[in-house]
C-alpha cells in the first residue's frame, strides 16, 4: 500500500457530530497497542500481535503515515481508519485504487462510530480526489463489516479465497452529477 498521491497531509482534523478524525499523537500509543493486541479486533484479520512485541516496537508517536486517521471520541482514541493506494492486491480489480481499512476497539462497537467515521473519511477523500473509486476487502464471515460496507455504498465486485477464508471485495464508485 502506498500514499494516495498529490494529497496534502495531514489535513485539518475532520469533525463529525460525535467524533474527530485526526493525525496520530503520542497520547494514542496505549490505544494502538490495545487495538493491535486485541483478539476480538483481529478475529478476521489473522489474529492479534503479541502485546510485549508491540510494547517494544511501537514508536512514541504510532502509525504516523499519510492517510492514517485516529478516530477520537471525547479526546480518546477509539479506532483507526486507513485510506491507502492498493499498489499490490490479491485481486486485480483493486490494484491502483484507494483501499479503505478500519479498526475499532471492542468497547466502541455497536454505537455507529465506524459508520460515522468511515463516511467522514470517504467524504474527505471525495473532496481531495473527486471521482476516484475506493475498494474494501473483508472476510464474508465478518457480518458487521459486510453490513458497514453496504451502508457506506460499497457493492460486491467479487469473492475470493485468501488466508484460509472466503473474502469479499467491494467497490464504492462516487456518484458524479450529470451535466
Amino acid at each position: 500500500m502506498t500514499e494516495l498521491g498529490p494529497v496534502a497531509w495531514p489535513p485539518a482534523p475532520i469533525k463529525t457530530e460525535r467524533l474527530v478524525l485526526r493525525e496520530p499523537e503520542a497520547q494514542d500509543r496505549a490505544a494502538f497497542i490495545e487495538l493491535l493486541a486485541s483478539p476480538e479486533v483481529h478475529t478476521y484479520l489473522g489474529g492479534p500481535r503479541p502485546r510485549n512485541e508491540l510494547e517494544r516496537e511501537m514508536p512514541e508517536v504510532p502509525e504516523r503515515w499519510p492517510v492514517s486517521f485516529v478516530v477520537d471520541l471525547d479526546g480518546a482514541m477509539i479506532g483507526q481508519i486507513l485510506l491507502r493506494r492498493a499498489s499490490e492486491h490479491r485481486r486485480p480489480a483493486a490494484v491502483g485504487k484507494a483501499d479503505l481499512g478500519y479498526l475499532f476497539l471492542p468497547q466502541a462497537w455497536g454505537f455507529g462510530y465506524a459508520a460515522e467515521a468511515c463516511a467522514a473519511a470517504l467524504d474527505w477523500f471525495e473532496g481531495v480526489l473527486p471521482g476516484e473509486p475506493v475498494v474494501l476487502a473483508t472476510q464474508d464471515a465478518n457480518v458487521e463489516s459486510m453490513r458497514l460496507a453496504a451502508k457506506l455504498g460499497f457493492t460486491e465486485v467479487e469473492r475470493f479465497q485468501a488466508w484460509d477464508a472466503e473474502q469479499w471485495l467491494g467497490m464504492r464508485v462516487p456518484v458524479t452529477p450529470c451535466d
